[in-house]
C-alpha cells in the first residue's frame, strides 16, 4: 500500500508540489507560535528568586535629576518614618524594584586577563534580602560586618557564579568591573543567590549581582523604597503612606504601587507579542486550511475516472476513502520532515541561544506535528468522503 501510494504521488508531483508548500508553511507557523508559548512556558516555571507577595515599591521623585545627594540621615529618618506606620514590617532601599522597566547592566571580569562577563546589577541596601525573601544557596547578604572593606561587597546569583567562577566557590572570590578603567573598582562574593529574575517570570535568566549601597559612599544614590507589608493590607494605604512621606519630606513626590500591580503589567506586556502572533498566526492557518481543502477537492475531482475505475475493479468504498486520506498525510509527512531539516539548524546553531533550547525545540515539532497531521485529517475527510461515494458506472461516465 505505501509503495502504490508513492508511485501515485510520485506520478503527480508537479500538482502535490503546491500542496506541500503550503503544509510545510503551515508547520513553520505553527511551530514558531509553540515554541514562543512553549519558551514562556518554561520561564513561567522556572525558579523567580524572590518573594513579591505583600510588599511595595515607593520611587522618590525629588525633582534634582539625581543632583543632590540623600546622606545617612535621609535614609534614616525615612525608614524609621515607615516603620512607624502598623502595615510595615520592614524596608529596604535599591536602585529600583523588581518587575521594573529599569536595567542596570555593566561588564566584569575576574582580572584583567579574563573574559568580560555582562551581568545585570542592583544596589541595594543591608535589608533588602529580608523584603524580597531572597534565598541563599551559600555565604549570606551583606551586613555591617562589611563596614569598610576593602572590596565592595556583592551578592550574585547562581548563573553568574557558574560563568565567573566555573567549578570554584564563589564565596570570598573577587572580580572588577571590566570596562576597561584605569582604576577598575573590586568587588569581593560574600554570598550567592539560587537565582534572581528582577522582570518576572517571562524574563530569560540573566547573569545578576547585588552591589553594596552605603549613602554617602557610591557614586549615585538609590531612590527606591521596597515595603514589605502585613497581609491583607489594601489599596487605601497608599494614601496613609503617601501622607507619612510627606511629613518626613514634603518637597518630594511619590510614586506608590503593589509589586502585584507590577507584576501583571509585566506579565500583560511580556504576553502581549506572544497574543498578536498567535492571532496573526491562526489567521494564516485559516487561509491555508481553506486552500488545502479547495486543493483536495480539485484534486478528487480531477481524480474521478481514476476512482471509478478502482472501484470497478472491486475497490470498497472504505478502502478509496483511506486512500484519500494516506496520500494526504504522506503529503503532511514528507512537508514536515522537510520543515523538520530546516527547522533543525536553529538549536543546532544556537542562533535563538537559549529561547530555542532543545526541550522547547522537541515540545514544538511534537505539537506541530499533531497539528498539522490533525488539519490535513479535517481537509481530506469532506473530499475522501464524496469520492468514497461515487458509484462507478456515474464516476466511469464522467467528463
Amino acid at each position: 500500500m505505501l509503495r502504490h501510494l508513492l508511485k501515485l504521488t510520485w506520478k503527480r508531483k508537479s500538482r502535490n508540489l503546491m500542496l506541500s508548500l503550503e503544509i510545510l508553511l503551515a508547520f513553520a507557523i505553527v511551530f514558531g507560535v509553540a515554541a514562543f508559548a512553549l519558551r514562556y512556558l518554561q520561564l513561567y516555571r522556572m525558579p523567580l528568586g524572590f518573594d513579591s507577595t505583600d510588599v511595595w515599591s515607593v520611587t522618590i521623585q525629588a525633582g534634582d535629576n539625581g543632583r543632590q545627594r540623600f546622606d545617612a540621615g535621609v535614609y534614616d529618618s525615612l525608614r524609621r518614618g515607615l516603620l512607624d506606620l502598623p502595615e510595615v514590617k520592614s524596608a529596604a532601599f535599591a536602585s529600583f524594584e523588581p518587575y521594573a522597566m529599569s536595567t542596570y547592566s555593566g561588564f566584569m571580569r575576574r582580572d584583567s586577563q579574563a573574559p568580560q562577563v555582562r551581568t545585570e546589577m542592583i544596589e541595594a541596601d543591608d535589608a533588602l534580602a529580608g523584603v524580597l525573601g531572597l534565598n541563599l544557596v551559600d555565604g549570606r547578604w551583606f551586613s555591617e560586618r562589611d563596614n569598610g572593606s576593602a572590596a565592595r561587597p556583592v551578592v550574585i546569583n547562581r548563573r553568574m557564579a557558574e560563568a565567573m567562577f566555573p567549578g570554584e566557590r564563589a564565596v570570598g572570590q573577587q572580580f572588577i568591573d571590566g570596562e576597561g578603567a584605569k582604576a577598575p573598582v573590586t568587588y569581593r562574593v560574600v554570598g550567592v543567590l539560587d537565582a534572581f529574575r528582577a522582570k518576572g517570570e517571562l524574563a530569560t535568566p540573566v547573569n545578576f549581582a547585588f552591589l553594596r549601597f552605603e549613602a554617602g559612599k557610591t557614586e549615585e544614590d538609590v531612590r527606591t523604597i521596597v515595603l514589605k507589608v502585613k497581609p491583607g493590607t489594601q489599596r487605601d494605604f497608599e494614601t496613609r503612606l503617601n501622607r507619612r512621606l510627606k511629613l518626613i519630606r514634603n518637597d518630594w513626590t511619590y510614586r506608590i504601587t503593589p509589586l502585584s500591580t507590577l507584576r501583571k503589567t509585566m506579565l500583560h506586556t511580556g504576553a502581549t507579542p506572544l497574543v498578536v502572533v498567535s492571532v496573526i498566526a491562526a489567521f494564516m492557518l485559516v487561509m491555508v486550511a481553506f486552500g488545502l481543502f479547495g486543493a483536495l477537492w480539485q484534486n478528487t475531482t480531477a481524480r474521478i475516472p481514476e476512482i471509478g475505475l478502482r472501484r470497478a475493479i472491486g475497490a470498497s468504498a472504505g478502502q478509496i476513502y483511506r486512500q484519500i486520506v494516506l496520500e494526504q498525510f504522506m503529503l503532511s509527512s514528507i512537508a514536515i520532515a522537510l520543515g523538520l531539516v530546516l527547522l533543525v539548524q536553529l538549536p543546532l546553531t544556537g542562533v535563538l541561544g537559549e529561547s530555542l533550547n532543545w526541550t522547547v525545540f522537541a515540545l514544538a515539532a511534537g505539537l506541530s506535528m499533531l497539528v498539522i497531521y490533525l488539519l490535513s485529517l479535517l481537509c481530506a475527510l469532506y473530499p475522501g468522503w464524496r469520492a468514497s461515494r461515487l458509484s462507478p458506472t456515474e464516476a466511469l461516465h464522467y467528463e
